[in-house]
């Protein structure tokens, strides 16, 4: 796809070239600011007990803003979300609800039921589902329920409390289509599942984030008011409209942002509150303002009247629409925000031009689809492929993070504790973020993680390349990247150590645009690489304690995968030397190799960088394979598998025999370089040979380019052909790592196996658990004991289908293992691949394993076809499980769709 022949196309175009700004607004809300680190003001850093979900009704948030199905401008200054009431719950629900992470029996977990099904990279359209029950919301049962169970028993789910039993509910349809980049067209659809007609409050509510009762401001908070005087407070106000009995106007008025109309369809009234903390209820202070941020609440639900301002004057509005919904029964509501003010239109805003622009935005959205994945002929493949691009998009956010004025700026205090000032992310004070960033989710994880957004932004580079390349270019600028060249981890410690997998992502990105859009982007590629240099060093010379070339990194993103947790002082004392982290330095340091030999063909200078990289991993990788030697080799040659090594202070060292993915990530570190391209570059093939010829030491165990292969390929690797068998030989094992729908995160020998280790009294285990985890150790509710997770699958294919470049057809191994049916690489990839996409698709039965045993999403017409991308999936049935809406990397099954489809087109 080289032309921009469809309109969403073009307006990327038009981006591109910033010729227009289509992305100033987008679903940048979070799904939930309440309980994160941003907004905890605590000396301890309990954040999920400073500011809770109770509180956020009440209480103005700093950082962020949250909503159902809503959107922003790009600094989120100016919001929209719905909210409803259905007159029974406590609370409108104006925000989504779920257990914190002490309240999950298997940590944080949104109790809701929400979609995202449609959204194109510029948000022309855009469309997310939400299921609100007739009935109050249960509440106190979830989290009653789940205080209840153990983590050896399941989540207690929303579905269980029988809250959606004969369709009580409501499905509510919130639209968004954008005539211009500043003329956003809204569309709400009420329908009444139930048997019965029933009432609804509907409340499209639009209002300014709170920068005005801060001290000090910066960023956002800088650009809309300066100096953050009263004087340039934001204000939303009734204004008068030429047609009042066809529609209601709110005015916007904002001293950065400027002048924004809201069009609404008539509504029953509209209500004026002020976005502002109510601190007599959250703090038992006086309040400085008559209406606050919980004014529009208190006056539906508690029918407070006193509550909303009488002026029609605010910071935050509503307009409310009393809905009286027949069984079986769909109202339309419509709004219009945009920058033509009311003595300035000349037609209804809500006409015949409305209809108009949804059809053709609809129009555009399935054209631009269906030239990206025009490989998908199957109807369930494509409605699989489009939720997974639409939950990626829904899943940007406004991310706003100055660490230094965090530290320092405690709201309503009158001073700071000391330990707040030592305490978390207190080193990263350069941190200052004020982006638009690709989230894991915007519930359980609304905030960027490094290593998913290096996952994010391969579907994302599918269908917009620039957004994918600015996801990487931010991460890597020195207003991220600490002074010392670590990359940020995530906003609960942003000094943990995540895979450095950001090098394999920007070359992948540079090479999916090359190949779909026909541009080579030199210049990302040399600005990202440049800064990466920096963090190869601080690897090199942080996490290789011993300076041997083997490496640590403590966890690396894979939580409780291991027999301790990797990140924390060991209980044995000494260090662990890790063959995950030593793997990830060889993929780190072969794909700085690719990246240096490209950029040489403009600037020779590169190529004396690719031969420096060369060297890095032929040190790397026959660390990892040494033999007979004082440090132990990472390499069992009895078991034919990769294992950590742990050392004793007194200098002994016992691998830790678990059979996990830890032993398969020495795969990753795999690259076949083409003939022609040595022959570019002579310099670099005249040391190579040097280092085959005269270093046969740290040749002799690896595929270091000896050898010409099909093409006249030469290939690098961790591993060769022996090893290699004996590695798949249990991983294609559907008694060990080959499950039914992908590769587990461990070997289902441990079942009935579980490797055992004992230290200072004490025992510690690895047990195969297919689902949730019942171990405590790290994360809550994250598990690498079992479960499937799609990056490290993808990893795994892609590395097979590199094997295969070198070796070819003729290279076959058993798959599955016993099977007695052999398979090139290419196909035992492809094999994978349909396993995992087998997750989503529907059996001959109509239900999909993603599912499992939850019956209204294998059967009920309003649900079947409605698509969750979990954060992982059970080893054995292909469930999801964990987070529920983790699009980011789990949007992986878009690209290998495509891949599979095309390869069998």
């Amino acid at each position: 796809m080289t032309e921009n022949t469809t309109a969403e196309a073009q307006r990327l175009e038009a981006t591109r070239q910033r010729q227009a700004h289509w992305r100033r607004w987008g679903p940048y809300l979070s799904d939930r600011q309440w309980g994160t680190v941003r907004e905890d003001y605590s000396a301890s850093g309990a954040a999920w007990d400073y500011f809770t979900h109770d509180q956020a009704r009440s209480r103005a948030y700093r950082w962020g803003e949250d909503g159902i199905a809503g959107i922003s401008d790009n600094h989120q200054r100016l919001c929209f979300a719905i909210a409803l009431w259905n007159g029974n719950d406590t609370i409108l629900k104006e925000r989504l609800f779920g257990l914190t992470g002490k309240e999950g029996n298997h940590g944080e977990d949104v109790k809701e039921y929400y979609f995202y099904l449609d959204n194109t990279p510029t948000h022309s359209y855009m469309k997310c589902l939400y299921k609100y029950p007739h009935q109050a919301f249960p509440y106190e049962q979830l989290v009653a329920e789940n205080a209840c169970r153990g983590r050896d028993q399941l989540e207690f789910e929303l579905l269980e409390t029988g809250i959606f039993d004969e369709e009580r509910y409501f499905d509510v349809l919130v639209e968004y289509a954008k005539a211009a980049p500043e003329d956003i067209l809204i569309r709400i659809k009420v329908s009444n599942r139930g048997p019965e007609a029933q009432t609804l409050h509907l409340l499209p509510t639009l209002w300014f984030r709170n920068t005005w009762s801060w001290s000090t401001g910066s960023g956002s908070e800088k650009q809309a008011c300066p100096s953050l005087p009263n004087s340039d407070k934001p204000l939303l106000s009734k204004a008068k409209s030429k047609d009042k009995d066809n529609y209601s106007v709110i005015a916007a008025s904002h001293s950065s942002l400027g002048d924004y109309w809201l069009y609404c369809d008539p509504p029953t009234e509209l209500l004026f509150t002020e976005n502002e903390t109510n601190t007599e209820r959250i703090f038992g202070t006086p309040n400085v303002s008559a209406y606050l941020k919980d004014g529009i609440n208190n006056y539906v639900v508690q029918d407070e009247h006193t509550a909303v301002n009488p002026e029609l004057v605010g910071t935050k509005a509503a307009a409310h629409y009393i809905l009286q919904v027949q069984a079986g029964e769909t109202q339309t509501i419509q709004l219009r925000l945009n920058q033509v003010a009311p003595a300035l239109v000349t037609a209804s805003p809500l006409g015949a031009e409305f209809e108009r622009v949804f059809s053709d935005r609809q129009r555009e959205a399935d054209e631009f689809y269906q030239r990206v994945c025009c490989f998908t002929r199957s109807p369930d493949l494509q409605n699989i492929q489009r939720q997974a691009f639409a939950g990626l998009l829904w899943s940007k956010q406004f991310y706003y993070y100055v660490v230094d004025e965090w530290l320092k700026n405690v709201p309503a205090e009158p001073s700071v504790s000391p330990e707040r000032l030592k305490g978390r992310n207190s080193e990263w004070i350069h941190l200052f973020n004020d982006d638009i960033l690709s989230m894991p989710d915007k519930w359980e994880y609304p905030w960027f993680a490094a290593w998913d957004l290096a996952f994010h932004v391969i579907p994302i580079a599918m269908i917009d390349p620039e957004l994918a390349k600015y996801q990487l270019d931010r991460l890597t600028r020195e207003w991220y990247m600490h002074p010392n060249g670590q990359l940020p981890a995530y906003e609960w410690a942003f000094g943990d150590v995540n895979p450095p997998v950001h090098a394999w992502a920007a070359w992948r990105i540079y090479k999916i645009e090359q190949k779909l859009y026909g541009r080579a982007d030199s210049v990302f590629l040399e600005r990202v690489f440049q800064k990466l240099l920096l963090n190869f060093t601080w690897w090199v010379n942080r996490k290789d304690a011993a300076g041997n070339n083997v490496f640590q990194g403590g966890f690396l993103g894979l939580d409780n995968i291991g027999v301790f947790d990797r990140s924390s002082e060991l209980p044995t004392g000494g260090r662990i030397d890790q063959s995950d982290g030593t793997s990830w330095m060889g993929m780190y340091s072969l794909h700085m190799l690719a990246i240096a030999l490209e950029l040489s063909k403009a600037n020779p200078i590169y190529e004396d960088i690719a031969s420096k990289f060369f060297e890095h991993f032929l040190y790397i990788a026959e660390a990892m394979n040494r033999m007979g030697r004082e440090e132990a080799s990472l390499w069992d040659e009895a078991d034919g598998f990769y294992y950590d090594v742990l050392h004793f202070p007194d200098g002994h060292q016992v691998r830790l025999k678990v059979r996990s993915i830890v032993g398969l990530i020495p795969l990753f570190a795999v690259e076949a370089i083409e003939a022609e391209l040595l022959e570019q570059f002579p310099g670099f093939w005249k040391r190579t040979e040097w280092f085959i010829r005269n270093r046969p030491d740290l040749t002799q165990n690896i595929a270091c380019m000896k050898r010409q292969g099909v093409g006249d390929r030469r290939l690098l690797a961790i591993v060769y052909r022996d090893k290699l068998r004996r590695i798949l030989e249990k991983m294609l094992d559907e008694k060990e790592f080959l499950s039914p729908y992908g590769i587990r995160a461990l070997s289902r020998y441990h079942a009935e196996h579980p490797y055992i280790f004992e230290a200072q009294g004490q025992e510690h285990r690895v047990d195969y658990e297919p689902a949730e985890s019942t171990s405590a150790l790290f994360g809550g509710n994250s598990n690498w004991r079992g479960p499937i997770w799609f990056p490290i699958n993808f990893l795994l294919i892609e590395s097979l289908q590199k094997f295969h470049h070198y070796l070819g057809d003729d290279f076959k191994v058993e798959c599955p293992t016993g099977s007695g049916q052999w398979m090139n690489l290419w196909e035992v990839a492809s094999e994978i691949s349909q396993r995992l996409i087998k997750i989503f698709t529907q059996d001959a039965a109509g239900r999909r394993p993603v599912y499992g045993d939850t019956e209204k999403f294998q059967t009920h017409p309003h649900w079947q076809d409605l698509i969750l991308f979990y954060e992982y999936f059970h080893g054995d049935n292909g469930a999801g499980i964990g987070a529920s809406h983790q699009t980011g990397w789990t949007a992986l099954i878009a690209k290998l769709i495509q891949q599979v489809e095309e390869h069998e087109d």
